[in-house]
Order: structure tokens, then C-alpha cells, then sequence
């Protein structure tokens, strides 16, 4: 099981700023905070750290939603905030319920929500 998984970044708070915003649908936040540094998350556990460094490297990170029309908020909320569209909220050939958005974040990286399972559940 993973714990948390960290991002690095050029500007903390324009990707702070970004973040809260991009990941509110999913019912993230910021928790906590230190110098060049943040902790987002949903439950009241950071799992999600931000950091600064000189020269980022781009990853992928999947969040899961509670819903497709969480995924599509998510979508909207993050290309409201900033982000670029990298693919368009709906259903992907992974498996047969698999629904997803994506966008790049300022830095580049591939950020996506997700859902597992068919819309009516």
C-alpha cells in the first residue's frame, strides 16, 4: 500500500494554489505546511507532498474519484485553475468501466482522477 507520493516543483505557491483548486472535487486540501514544502489530502493524512526543487522531473499521478461526475469536475476545476487538458473526462480502453480525465499541471506533470467502476454505482 502506498503512503504518499511526493511531487517536485519549480514554484511552491503557484502550484499550491493550482492544486487547491484542481483537486478540491476530490476532496483534497492543503493539511500541511513547511518551508518549500505542502501536504495535501482528503482524510486528514497528507498523502500527497508538493516540494520545490530547481528543475523538476514530470510523473504520473492518478487520484481516484467517487464518481464520474467527480472525474469531470475535477477536469473543469483543473483546467479553471491553470492546467492543460491532456485527455478529456471519459471512459478509457484500460478495462470497461475505467473512466478518466487528464492534464498537465504547470510543471508538466500528468495529473488524472479516476473511477473504477460503472456509472450507475
Amino acid at each position: 500500500m502506498i503512503d504518499h507520493v511526493s511531487l517536485r516543483v519549480s514554484n511552491l505557491e503557484r502550484s499550491k494554489e493550482f492544486y487547491s483548486k484542481a483537486l478540491a472535487p476530490l476532496g483534497y486540501s492543503v493539511l500541511r505546511e513547511f518551508p518549500g514544502a505542502i501536504g495535501m489530502g482528503a482524510d486528514g493524512k497528507p498523502d500527497l507532498w508538493i516540494t520545490t526543487v530547481e528543475q523538476p522531473t514530470t510523473v504520473h499521478v492518478a487520484i481516484l474519484a467517487k464518481s464520474r461526475k467527480v472525474v469531470d469536475e475535477f477536469h473543469a476545476a483543473a483546467l479553471a485553475a491553470g492546467g492543460k487538458d491532456f485527455g478529456q473526462p471519459g471512459p478509457r480502453p484500460y478495462h470497461e468501466h475505467y473512466y478518466g480525465a487528464f492534464i498537465l499541471d504547470p510543471d508538466g506533470h500528468n495529473l488524472e482522477a479516476c473511477i473504477h467502476r460503472p456509472e450507475s454505482t
